[in-house]
């Protein structure tokens, strides 16, 4: 039955004050939404109730110059790029580094109406984990960021998925950054709950590191739900064509991770060591690997001196390189499995590896949120710091770091000898959002000489 107009705004004005006071944003798609946002069953993604494969490449023009730029600010490189996505016949691009001060809407869309799907890291130089020194960089600054990231792409639905490191452990000697990961990961989805967002996978991009990449596999989906990763993600160059499934040792990799509980892809590859033909898109997108992998991204799109570049970019120009239409062809040639491609509907979590010379972690306690970052779960993150930013590695101190841990699943903190504060773990009671409810308020109102009109 149809309701006058008055009571249907009065309706949804109560509603909205009980959204407001629950401290949830109100989401309004930022793109189109006649794409379907990516979401994960067991080991694989889905699109929709379809098998999702990614097939992409890594996309950062201008990161060979040394000064750090956000591509998809930037409407008009992003719609020259679009075509030639098109032409490659991909469905996802990465983008390393982001401006989260500005607005990004006419590149998602555009992505959006060429049905291509954003994988994103939220970390930028000045914004991230410091190896040297993981427990001062892991503070509140560094997630204020973090957080803003996630508020300016969160209601993309083509954004895919957010990824809370890359290549942090990058050695044999540094696994003791792997807790600081961890809790950035955890942070995050904690974050993404919070506000209200839709469940946005979360998950960390590993080093071609032979002695621990495997290592942080496990760890990454060790504990409880609350603490284990959407995902990882590998960097893998061990496929340099001439060769094959088993020369190049991808045979042992899909050993090493079957019966993995989460997707797992490769977030860069492509060996340069010879002529890159692509061979590896056949194995990839093949059932030998499907049952395992979600497919991958090369690095990548543009040429930045390193010699990895499918394109050369020139002010307004694009000019494919030989590279380019190799993986035109390969990704042509090699259809997806039929069905799920040999996926896994469960999602088992690993057991977290103990402590050794190659595992420098004791137990599988977390550092706690910093007690000042807490807030932003209720509040928001606000504004982001963009890329000029003065930085959060060395803002570390009494205030905005980590003054306990909190053990896997428990939402309980163990106190050192400095903290002040304690993390809640029962009921939450937030702020009034009279920001967000005014707004609610002026949309709905607006809508009632509409509705008047029904």
């Amino acid at each position: 039955m149809r309701q006058s107009s008055a009571s249907v705004v009065l309706g949804l004005a109560w509603f909205a004050v009980q959204v407001a006071a629950a401290g949830t944003p109100v989401l309004v798609p930022r793109a189109s939404t006649t794409i379907t946002p990516i979401t994960v069953t067991g080991n694989a993604f889905y699109q929709g109730s379809e098998r999702f494969y990614i097939r992409g490449v890594d996309y950062q023009p201008g990161g060979g110059t040394g000064v750090e730029s956000d591509p998809i600010a930037n409407a008009s490189s992003c719609e020259r790029d679009i075509p030639y996505f098109t032409k490659l016949g991909i469905n996802t691009i990465r983008v390393y580094a982001v401006d989260n001060s500005v607005n990004h809407d006419t590149c998602m869309n555009a992505l959006a109406a060429a049905g291509i799907y954003l994988i994103l890291d939220t970390d930028t130089s000045k914004y991230s984990l410091n190896r040297n020194d993981p427990a001062q960089s892991y503070n509140s600054v560094y997630l204020q960021s973090v957080f803003a990231t996630i508020d300016e792409f969160a209601n993309y639905p083509n954004t895919l998925a957010f990824l809370s490191g890359n290549e942090v452990i990058n050695n044999a000697s540094n696994t003791n950054c792997a807790p600081y990961v961890k809790a950035v990961t955890r942070d995050m989805k904690q974050y993404i709950g919070s506000r209200g967002y839709r469940s946005i996978p979360v998950g960390y991009s590993a080093a071609d590191v032979a002695q621990n990449q495997q290592l942080m596999a496990e760890y990454m989906n060790c504990g409880t739900n609350d603490q284990r990763s959407d995902f990882y993600a590998i960097n893998d160059y061990s496929w340099c064509d001439p060769s094959s499934f088993t020369t190049s040792g991808w045979d042992t990799l899909v050993q090493n991770y079957t019966g993995y509980g989460i997707p797992l892809f490769m977030s860069e590859y492509g060996c340069i060591t010879n002529t890159r033909t692509f061979q590896e898109v056949s194995a990839l997108y093949n059932t030998e690997m499907t049952g395992v992998f979600s497919g991958g991204l090369v690095y990548e799109y543009s040429q930045e001196g390193n010699g990895y570049g499918l394109v050369t970019i020139s002010g307004d120009t694009v000019t494919p390189n030989s590279d380019f239409t190799y993986l035109q062809s390969a990704y042509a040639a090699q259809a997806n499995p039929t069905g799920n491609g040999g996926a896994s509907s469960t999602s088992a979590a690993s057991t977290c590896p103990t402590q050794s010379s190659e595992w420098d972690v004791a137990n599988d306690d977390l550092p706690a949120i910093p007690a000042a970052a807490e807030k932003y779960m209720t509040t928001g993150a606000g504004t982001g710091p963009g890329l000029n930013g003065p930085g959060s590695q060395e803002a570390g101190n009494a205030e905005t770091e980590s003054t306990g841990t909190a053990s896997a699943g428990s939402g309980t903190v163990t106190e050192t000898a400095t903290s002040s504060s304690k993390k809640s773990d029962g009921v939450r009671i937030p702020a009034f959002d009279f920001q967000a409810f005014s707004v609610v308020v002026a949309v709905l109102f607006s809508m009632a000489g509409g509705m008047a009109l029904l």
